[in-house]
């Protein structure tokens, strides 16, 4: 299964998992049938071939297994019916075509440049996908999920903290900025998101907008828990007589 469109077709098809699944091909959407979506989502988070009796299981546990092997050749049917031919099935496995692009996989791609340290120029942007990134399948409560969207979850903000990061070292502290706090609108009790949007915040210049992150990060830590921050964090944070002088100054 690709992660990249880079050589796909004008018209490529892609599986959204990020408020879905629905299919598009090009720009024509294709909803899923609702009796197809559970085994379609199953096989694209397991990245590779499946089983059909281990899918026909793990989606329908209740019954016998050839009530659920029959299931999963009725959720077939549906998908063929529907026009959506994003599976090659055999008599044993399943697994998703080679040219179908699935977007989980696209950002997870992109998360991996940016956290290993071999992010290109055109990765330095805001996550593909958005916000909406951050909460994969969203009420969808099968444990096969909910492990999947807290492992893409936590990847996602390792990939902010690492894509403001960056945008700071090439000084466009602005996009740095709006990456922080993507993460920290996500997570707010993450310390090291709060670091990352403190530290945009003064590369920009901007030591009052650090102090009042910081001030904001305080209260929430003291109104959750009754701590403070770590003191690592508070010595980045300039003192505002600190700040003022150095304005004063001309610096």
């Amino acid at each position: 299964m690709r992660s990249s469109p880079g050589t796909s077709p004008s018209h490529p098809r892609v599986l959204h998992l990020f408020s879905g699944p629905y299919v598009t091909y090009g720009r024509r959407r294709v909803n899923v049938p609702e009796g197809s979506k559970r085994l379609l989502v199953f096989v694209a988070l397991h990245r590779g071939r499946v089983e059909r009796r281990y899918a026909a299981g793990a989606l329908w546990p209740s019954g016998d297994e050839e009530r659920a092997v029959g299931n999963l050749r009725s959720a077939l049917w549906r998908l063929r019916g529907a026009g959506i031919q994003l599976l090659s099935a055999d008599n044993r496995g399943l697994v998703m075509r080679d040219d179908v692009f699935v977007d989980v996989c696209v950002v997870s791609a992109w998360a991996a440049r940016l956290i290993g340290g071999s992010a290109t120029c055109n990765d330095l942007g805001i996550i593909p996908w958005g916000a909406d990134a951050l909460d994969l399948l969203p009420g969808w409560y099968d444990e096969w999920v909910l492990m999947e969207r807290e492992r893409i979850r936590q990847r996602l903000l390792h990939a902010l903290e690492a894509l403001s990061h960056e945008l700071v070292k090439v000084r466009r502290c602005a996009e740095a900025v709006e990456a922080a706090m993507m993460a920290v609108s996500a997570e707010p009790l993450r310390e090291s998101a709060q670091r990352m949007l403190i530290e945009a915040h003064l590369a920009e210049g901007n030591w009052v907008e650090a102090r009042r992150s910081y001030q904001a990060y305080w209260d929430l830590l003291g109104q959750e828990f009754g701590t403070e921050p770590a003191p690592a964090l508070a010595a980045i944070v300039p003192r505002p007589e600190v700040s003022l002088r150095y304005c004063l100054l001309g610096h």
